[in-house]
């Protein structure tokens, strides 16, 4: 990255122009103790605007709660306009999984609970949303939104507005050591915590994050494959996988438009 300073600069100042245009007063973060949310919600805190971080834990490791702890200890002792507060959401999952039907799909239900994680929190974050007139600000990167849509469709994807969208995995981390966020956030491998378990976006993937980036620009570029090495060209079948199982979430909702002179 060339110049961190003047993406900060970029990034917080779209981030105002955007809250002052949507005449709305503020900015609300889920904190999950990982590195993109770590820089999404110092980003919206540099803003000097009101910035609400809310942990959701759902059995989640001690590890992430530490993690999401410090952070916004260190956010609250460096910038005043940030508040925030924990809600723990696991007698809500644990009642709706007790009225959940049985099923015989064990990975399809494991799944769709992981991503049920997902919604209960984005539904926590818009309630203090509308309660504070505040904005909810997503946290995926260019390569999970764009590359391989590794987020919950109307979970963590459910946003109002993504600061750093356009920035891979690789300038997250190269922005976070720039603002001195937490090194145990910096260090941590990442992962969406959804399972209740120690895996990571690379177990789930197949594909480190570098790797998914060399992929994602060799598609862009249309490099022919026989330029690949063997790993090479296992990564790329990894990422197009993905990319083409996913565009479900990265395309805008089909709408069936009905003829004029049906109407």
């Amino acid at each position: 990255m060339k110049s961190p300073e003047k993406v900060v600069n970029h990034i917080t100042q779209w981030l105002a122009n955007y809250l002052e245009d949507a005449k709305m007063e503020g900015f609300v973060v889920g904190i999950s103790g990982g590195i993109d949310s770590a820089l999404t919600s110092t980003l919206c805190a540099i803003t000097a605007k009101p910035v609400l971080c809310i942990e959701m834990p759902i059995k989640q490791g001690d590890d992430q709660l530490s993690r999401s702890a410090q952070h916004i200890e260190w956010l609250k002792q460096n910038y005043p306009n940030v508040s925030s507060l924990k809600l723990t959401l696991d007698s809500v999952f644990d009642s709706f999984c007790g009225i959940l039907p049985q099923s015989e799909n064990k990975e399809a239900h494991e799944l769709s609970l992981a991503n049920t994680r997902a919604r209960l929190r984005m539904t926590s974050l818009y309630y203090f949303a509308a309660l504070n007139r505040y904005l909810v600000c997503g946290t995926g990167n260019k390569v999970e939104d764009f590359g391989v849509g590794f987020y919950t469709k109307y979970g963590d994807g459910g946003v109002d507005l993504s600061p750093i969208a356009d920035l891979t995995k690789t300038q997250v981390f190269g922005l976070a050591a720039h603002l001195n966020i937490n090194s145990d956030i910096q260090n941590a491998p990442p992962t969406d915590g959804l399972w209740g378990d120690h895996r990571t976006d690379e177990d789930q993937l197949g594909a480190s994050y570098p790797e998914l980036e060399w992929a994602m620009e060799a598609h862009e570029k249309k490099i022919p494959q026989n330029e690949f090495n063997e790993r090479q060209k296992e990564v790329y079948e990894i990422f197009i996988s993905h990319f083409n199982n996913n565009q479900h979430k990265m395309q805008p909702i089909p709408v069936c438009k009905i003829p004029f002179d049906f109407i």
